[in-house]
């Protein structure tokens, strides 16, 4: 049974939530896999098509959860059961906390690399590839740098909403956007730099296909944290009469914003120093710091651009850690601050397999033998397998559900109801029917669709 919480905390203004919920989308997804993705398939049409994403689909969708969690003032899961406590939905809520704590127990493992490239000297001596590798397989590296990332962050959430984790977006997301900056200015007037600008701003439409579609819907899906009951919890912070569609609207221009930002940092760069932007994964870890080790001040910005991963991982690792913690506040007897160090020690206890796996424990770093190489690719480790588990499919299963339950349970006209309260006005004659239509039909359709095509895609 849900506890009664009189005294839930709330956003100080539009602007803490505005840069809080900013900067749990903006992370890894922005800096890292934004970029790789766009290079992968072809520079400038997948960023506009990423843009049309952004605005037809998950901009939309994002509405939804912030109108779920406002409502019911609480987790997702007593988000749900406020509307519908008889049913089996709120297992939808327990999905979205549950993804929430496993996604962060790996990503905890890929910040702690961002980590170890500030404070160590990577591109010295041996050739990153090489560097990057050995230091990956080192448990005396990895885990304390995985150990001290969760450390950090169940710190903040311990804090609260406004002393720990609005308090924070406030100081980390303006220097986020400054190292940003910088970085950009560097890498756009290297000599060269106007290839990697055209490849990334002029689309080439010969290059898409069904697939890069695809992709670039999953990314703009995935950049917004949606889906693993983030926006559902920092709405449940917000003010009866905020304006969810204006402050909605922020997050989304915001996060879209780090993420073209990042392209324009990365691939006048890579051009310049006549690299291959179509790396995949790599292209952060492995091919950056080659491409930083070759520029003038390259020690510099290297050390800039892995400080500023790292402020982004950290960022979206506060809101996935706040989501269970959440959940333990409004429905068990747990205090923030032991619920906050209990789900870091949870997520470290699940992660630490993945942390193990990049080379530390062979039986970790191969797992073909058990769940075959057809869906996790070529010698899957633990992390590509929580990864694929949890990043791709939980999420996007947990996100087509839960635009059904808004759409058909809850019901869109009530939804568009909590919409409007706050706004002042109605949204719209054309616009609310629209969204109502889009909630109940298209999004879960075209949600389902992506996951079903991208299983086929791995399986043929």
């Amino acid at each position: 049974m849900a506890l009664p919480s009189p005294e839930r905390e709330q956003w100080s203004s539009r602007l803490g939530f505005v840069l809080a919920a900013a900067g749990s989308a903006i992370g890894l997804g922005n800096i890292w896999r934004f970029p790789f993705k766009a290079g992968d398939n072809g520079g400038g049409a997948f960023v506009l098509i990423y843009l049309a994403c952004l605005v037809l689909l998950c901009v939309p969708y994002l509405f939804a959860e912030l109108a779920l969690g406002r409502n019911g003032k609480r987790n997702p899961v007593g988000a749900i059961r406020a509307i519908d406590a008889r049913s089996p939905w709120p297992l939808v809520g327990g999905l979205c906390v549950v993804a929430g704590l496993a996604i962060l127990s790996y990503y905890a493992v890929v910040a702690g690399w961002a980590v170890g490239y500030v404070l160590r000297d990577l591109v010295a001596a041996e050739a990153p590839d090489a560097v990057f590798a050995r230091v990956i397989a080192d448990p005396l590296w990895v885990v304390p740098l995985f150990g001290g990332f969760l450390f950090a962050t169940a710190g903040v959430v311990a804090g609260g909403v406004r002393r720990g984790i609005e308090r924070w977006a406030k100081i980390l997301m303006p220097v986020l956007f400054v190292l940003l900056c910088l970085i950009i200015f560097r890498s756009v007037t290297l000599p060269g730099a106007g290839a990697g600008l055209d490849f990334y701003l002029t689309p080439d439409f010969s290059k898409v296909s069904g697939l890069v579609v695809v992709e670039a819907l999953g990314q703009a899906f995935f950049s917004l944290s949606l889906g693993m009951g983030t926006m559902i919890t920092y709405g449940s912070y917000l003010p009866d009469d905020e304006n969810l569609i204006v402050s909605g609207g922020y997050v989304a221009a915001f996060d879209t914003l780090i993420a073209l930002m990042a392209g324009l940092m990365i691939f006048p760069a890579v051009f310049a120093m006549g690299q291959n932007p179509a790396e995949g994964p790599s292209l952060v870890f492995v091919v950056l710091p080659d491409v930083f080790g070759a520029m003038p001040l390259g020690s510099f910005v290297g050390t800039l651009f892995f400080l500023l991963l790292a402020i982004a991982a950290f960022t979206s690792g506060i809101s996935l850690l706040e989501v269970f913690v959440s959940y333990l506040v409004d429905e068990t007897p747990w205090s923030r601050r032991a619920a906050a160090w209990g789900a870091g020690g949870l997520a470290f206890a699940l992660g630490l397999p993945s942390a193990l796996s990049q080379g530390a424990v062979p039986a970790l770093s191969d797992l073909s033998w058990l769940v075959g190489d057809r869906f996790f690719g070529p010698s899957p480790g633990m992390l590509d397998v929580m990864d694929f588990l949890w990043g791709s499919v939980a999420l996007v299963l947990s996100a087509a559900l839960l635009s059904l339950f808004v759409g058909w349970v809850w019901g869109a006209e009530k939804a568009l109801t909590e919409l409007r309260s706050g706004t002042g006005h109605t949204v719209g004659r054309v616009a609310g029917p629209v969204w109502c239509a889009a909630i109940k039909y298209a999004f879960p359709i075209t949600i389902l669709a992506v996951l079903v095509i991208d299983l086929l895609y791995d399986v043929l």
